[in-house]
This record gives structure tokens, sequence and C-alpha cells, in this order.
């Protein structure tokens, strides 16, 4: 599938695209020639990813709460989206011991909000739940793990991920049956990526994020967990994944419903230690330190996704390594102390080059 061809015009619904991740999919998009709206709260800072590449220009953005259902509803009732890429969260797994209740209230009530208001939509909708790979019940080995594999989730962060993809299955079987899509005309289906690096990323308690941050300050590096074994990959994987299964679950339903992994090749797989070492190599700059905190809050030490799926039906498959991923992400960091132009041309041009090379 020619992605550019599918999405050409097409209106395009984000939610959460002040975000991280979110900004990368509204420039993604754009590039691609869609039609974007967004919903989503003020972006945090005026070095977020969305600010600095002026993506207001980029699509029509409403400032809402998703925990806010009459103003949801009225944005998708009169925008009528093709498609909606639903990425609004609280995404922090430690920011969710602070507030368990924003978290579930954001992530579980957001999610049920954004699916209800799509039944206000007349026509073909396709809707693409983005949760997390911290939805399955974690054992702690080294068995990646399938998208039929049990649910769970210790801290508050994973459960309300976990529920959310409840919500989205209660969904589906309750109001957007696949089988009866020819009636209600809506699909769905939920993306659950690893641990999504990229520019334009300031949130607390990440990896590369608290890097960037410590070289900045010429402080070390310090590192909680060295041992954690986490799928990471450069958000453009991901975001290439979802609009992949966004374009097949409008055309085939029926095919592409259900749970979809996205993650790196088991190979490729790091641990935080290797990630640090690999990023300092990079900038050519920096230590770290290991400081272990016993009454730290639990935190998963093994996770690994199995992609089959997404790479024998879908034909997503991973494209740069996960040495590239660090090295496309902190050489944006790079960047940004250049120019706000140079940034801007940075951000534009990564998105050619990986379009360039899905298309290999």
């Amino acid at each position: 599938m020619i992605i550019s061809d599918f999405y050409k015009d097409r209106k395009v619904l984000i939610t959460g695209h002040t975000g991280f991740k979110g900004s990368w999919l509204t420039l993604l998009l754009d590039q691609l020639g869609a039609r974007v709206m967004g919903i989503s709260l003020e972006p945090k800072t005026t070095r977020d990813f969305f600010v600095v590449n002026q993506l207001d220009k980029c699509c029509v953005s409403h400032i809402i709460n998703i925990s806010d259902f009459q103003s949801v509803q009225e944005k998708i009732t009169g925008f009528q989206p093709d498609l909606i890429f639903h990425l609004a969260a609280q995404p922090l797994v430690r920011y969710s011991y602070i507030d368990p209740l924003e978290t579930f209230r954001t992530n579980v009530i957001g999610t049920a909000n954004i699916l209800e208001a799509a039944k206000s939509i007349t026509g073909k909708c396709a809707i693409v739940v983005i949760t997390t790979d911290k939805v399955y019940e974690n054992n702690e080995t080294h068995q990646p793990y399938r998208e039929t594999d049990r649910l769970g989730g210790k801290d508050p962060y994973s459960a309300s991920k976990t529920c959310s993809e409840m919500v989205v299955s209660s969904f589906c079987h309750s109001f957007f049956h696949p089988e009866k899509f020819e009636t209600h005309q809506k699909a769905i289906a939920s993306a659950r990526a690893g641990n999504v690096i990229g520019g334009g990323d300031w949130s607390g308690d990440r990896l590369i994020p608290d890097i960037v941050k410590a070289i900045h300050k010429g402080s070390e590096i310090i590192i909680r967990n060295p041992e954690a074994i986490r799928p990471w990959q450069h958000v453009l994987e991901p975001l290439y994944g979802y609009l992949l299964l966004g374009a097949q679950l409008y055309d085939n339903p029926e095919k592409y419903t259900g749970a979809w992994n996205f993650g790196p090749f088991p190979d490729e797989v790091l641990s935080v230690e290797e990630v640090v070492i690999s990023a300092i190599k990079v900038l050519e700059t920096g230590s770290y330190r290991i400081v272990k905190d016993p009454d730290a809050p639990h935190e998963s030490t093994i996770l690994r996704l199995d992609i089959s799926r997404a790479l024998n039906i879908l034909h997503w498959k991973p494209r740069l390594t996960t040495n590239d991923a660090i090295s496309w992400t902190l050489n944006w960091y790079k960047e940004l102390n250049e120019s706000k132009q140079a940034i801007i041309d940075y951000s534009i041009n990564s998105i050619r080059d990986y379009l360039k090379l899905v298309q290999t």
C-alpha cells in the first residue's frame, strides 16, 4: 500500500496532537497531504515538538480535555473524520503513582468518550486507539508477548491502559461489531507500541530526555534500573505502523480489527544501560552513574513484544536499528540548538528520509 495515496485529502482526527507522539503524527500526516484536526491539552513547554515545528499551521487545533465529553462530541460531530488516531493519555508510569485518579480518568474515561462520540460520525470511520506494551500481565520472562496473551497491570498507568483496551473491546462487541460494519460503518483496532524515543520528548522520568537534560547541565546521567530491558524504537516506526493499520482497517475492517504490537526485531532489544552507553557515543560526551532506590515504585524489568502479526498480516516491519533510533533522536536535540528553521527542516527531512526507507 502507498500510504501517501491513501491519506491525501483524508480528514484525520488526532487526539493528543500536541504531545510527543501526536505532534510527530501531525507533521507526518501533513507531509502526506491529510486534513488534520487535533484535540489535546496545551503543549507543556516552548521546546515541545509541536511548538518548535509550528504545527498549529499544519492542523485545526482544539485545546480540549478529552474528559469533557460534550466538547469532544461537538468537535467530532462537526469534523466528521474518516480516521481517528487516539493518542491523548497520561503516559507516565511514575506519575501514575502520584495521581492515579487523573491517570484512570484520562486513559479510561477519555477513551470511552472518544468512542462514544464516534457514534455521531455518519459515514465510514476507522479508529486506532494507541495503548502501550505495558498492558500485558508481565511475568518478567524473556518470552515476547503476543496480542493474545493475558492483559494486566500492577501500576496505575499499566492498569489504566489495560482498562482502555477493555473499553475498546466492549465498544467493538457492543456497538461496532465487525460483522455489522455495513450498518454502523465504524472499525476499531488498538496499537501496542514499545518504548518510543524521538526528538521533542521532554517528559520527566524518561530515559532519553533525562540524558539530554543531564548533558545540557554538564551533570552525570542517573539511571535507576540499568538492567531493565525494553523494546526501544524511533517514533516514526510505530507511527508508520499506526497509519498502515488505519488505512487497512478503513478498507478491510473485518480483517484488521483487533490488537497489534509494534516494536523492534528481537535482536534489537537493549537494556537501559546499553542505551545510555550508545547515547554517550553519539553525543561524544557524558558519563553516567547507577543509583538504585529500594523504595521506588514498581516498574517491570523485562518487556519484549512479539511483532509477528504486524510482520505477517499488516506487512509492517522496523526499518531502523536501535542504535539508528538513538542517533536520529539525539541528532534532533543537537539541531534544536541551531535555530528554529533548522529544527523544522530536520524534522521534515527525518520524515522524508523515513518514508524513503519504507518504500524500498
